[in-house]
């Protein structure tokens, strides 16, 4: 998947390439374009900085394009610099505030970066933009679970999975919730479910990967233990 992503990616560089100069004249949002597809491609190979320059070159020549800082901020907020990621996001919303896949991507620095109050109310201002918003309440979830309030983790978590039924993630969600709050079996049984969809959550070493996903070391240790 990875490596089908980034041939499409430099296919669209080769074609722009080569028919950017057949215009008469490149206006700022061509080059934007082709700032904005380097960036991608940058980003899908895990070259960050590359990823961000380009970006940043790409909001440069279209301010007004809101998508421009919301990918920008996501960027940043992938390479670790949440505080950056903070301010292009916020950014995007004073352009667009009702532009609810900034508030997802904002609620996730606020997440990533531990402030959990702040990442509920951002998220919940998403899910009131998009009520069908898998991400945001996902997100919510694992905001709540941190904040001990496990019943509502456990209700956002059920739901993002049943909006996006295909995904472990919001199901490892509900089960560290459940286990938390003391109801183990159904722990046990909503973490089988995650299993079911993909085999490598019965083993304890691919679990890291969760971090990238927004869990903490603290909730991927109780996944583990579901694992077994």
């Amino acid at each position: 998947m990875y490596q089908t992503k980034s041939a499409i990616l430099a296919c669209f560089l080769i074609v722009f390439s080569f028919s950017a100069p057949a215009f008469a004249t490149n206006t700022a949002s061509e080059y934007r374009q082709l700032a904005l597809l380097y960036a991608l491609l940058y980003r899908q190979q895990g070259r960050h900085l590359e990823s961000i320059a380009a970006m940043q070159k790409s909001v440069e020549l279209e301010p007004e394009n809101i998508t421009g800082k919301i990918n920008l901020g996501w960027t940043l907020h992938l390479s670790g610099q949440e505080q950056q990621a903070a301010k292009y996001l916020w950014q995007a919303i004073y352009q667009h505030p009702f532009q609810y896949s900034a508030y997802n991507a904002l609620g996730i620095v606020y997440l990533v970066d531990g402030n959990l109050p702040t990442a509920v109310v951002i998220h919940t201002w998403a899910v009131i933009l998009k009520p069908k918003n898998e991400i945001a309440f996902y997100n919510l979830s694992l905001a709540l679970h941190r904040l001990k309030i496990f019943n509502i983790a456990i209700a956002t978590a059920n739901y993002a999975a049943s909006l996006e039924p295909n995904n472990p993630h919001p199901l490892v969600a509900s089960a560290i919730a459940y286990w938390d709050s003391g109801e183990q079996n159904l722990a046990k049984n909503t973490y089988q479910k995650a299993i079911y969809l993909d085999n490598r959550y019965k083993h304890s070493s691919f679990l890291i990967n969760l971090k990238q996903a927004a869990f903490t070391q603290g909730q991927i240790n109780t996944a583990k233990i579901l694992a077994k």
